[in-house]
């Protein structure tokens, strides 16, 4: 009987991680973050029975184990990844279009991208943005992945994809001048906000009971990933959807100050178009194991309501 193998995920962020000697570096080579590839890697040292690496205070080394698996396991990914490249190079282009909101493709998607091209060099992922509901994009698409379950066409199978809330989040610099330790210090700061999200202040103060806080000011932007980069860039604070700062927040970009107060958003769905190529299928899978692989820093059910 074969070997069982080793998760081959598993084996791409140890790879990643020996070669980079850090999680930090290899979750930003992979487009996943720290949490993702430190799982990854507890797990198949559990399947392995070993050990890979030696964890110190920001710093990891290979043990003896770790660097007899890494020669062989590296080798073994370049030698798939140069079989699949020869095999896809003498297949016929593909492609796959996939329609989102403009927000999630800039926040969420794009940024994923370099890892499904990576895996699947032969199929090229043509991103449509669009604001319109499923049923009214006008362009056509293999795959739509949207923000609930309104406007989805009757053929389509829609399938649950990301759990999300909001949550305020601001530049690291901004708080460090005008510290928001509880809602009153919101006082002292210009609330940012996008013509498709308007009422998420309103809807956030209200259930936190304080429906009354009146900021320094108001800037409002056509979408909202204009929001939060310009809330990257110091020019006020946003409601941020998790989904879409999770990397910031992992990388210092952006901070949040009130961590317990978030309010839940509808979860993101996805769907493969009837009579859809058949790349669509890989790239749902690629969709699953993205979820999988980078879960949100969601950390629990967010309180009721908060003293202020």
């Amino acid at each position: 009987m074969p070997a069982r193998l080793p998760p081959l995920n598993a084996v791409r962020a140890f790879v990643a991680a020996a070669r980079q000697q850090s999680f930090t570096r290899a979750a930003a080579e992979l487009h996943v973050t720290h949490s993702a590839v430190s799982r990854q890697i507890k797990g198949l040292e559990a399947h392995l029975g070993v050990a890979l690496f030696e964890r110190r205070v920001r710093q990891v080394t290979l043990t003896a184990e770790g660097q007899r698996f890494y020669a062989e396991a590296a080798a073994g990914l370049a030698q798939i990844g140069a079989a699949a490249l020869a095999l896809m190079a003498r297949a016929p282009s593909r492609a796959v279009r996939i329609s989102v909101r403009p927000s999630f493709a800039v926040r969420w998607l794009i940024p994923r991208l370099p890892a499904f091209v990576e895996q699947y060099p032969g199929i090229e992922p043509q991103i449509v943005t669009s604001t319109e509901l499923p049923a009214d994009v006008p362009e056509g698409f293999d795959v739509a992945i949207r923000r609930g379950l309104e406007g989805w066409p009757r053929a389509i199978e829609v399938r649950p994809f990301l759990e999300d809330e909001v949550r305020v989040v601001g530049a690291p610099s901004l708080f460090r001048m005008l510290p928001v330790d509880a809602p009153r210090g919101l006082a002292a700061h210009v609330l940012l906000s996008a013509r498709t999200r308007r009422q998420d202040w309103d809807d956030w103060k209200r259930q936190f009971g304080i429906a009354r806080l009146k900021p320094a000011g108001r800037l409002q932007f056509d979408h909202l990933h204009l929001v939060l980069q310009a809330a990257i860039d110091g020019l006020g604070v946003a409601m941020g959807p998790t989904s879409l700062v999770a990397h910031d927040l992992a990388f210092g970009r952006l901070q949040s100050p009130l961590p317990e107060m978030r309010m839940p958003l509808p979860r993101y769905y996805y769907g493969l178009a009837p009579g859809a190529a058949p790349e669509a299928a890989f790239f749902a899978e690629w969709l699953e194991n993205a979820r999988r692989a980078d879960p949100l820093p969601l950390g629990g059910p967010a309180p009721a309501s908060a003293a202020h």
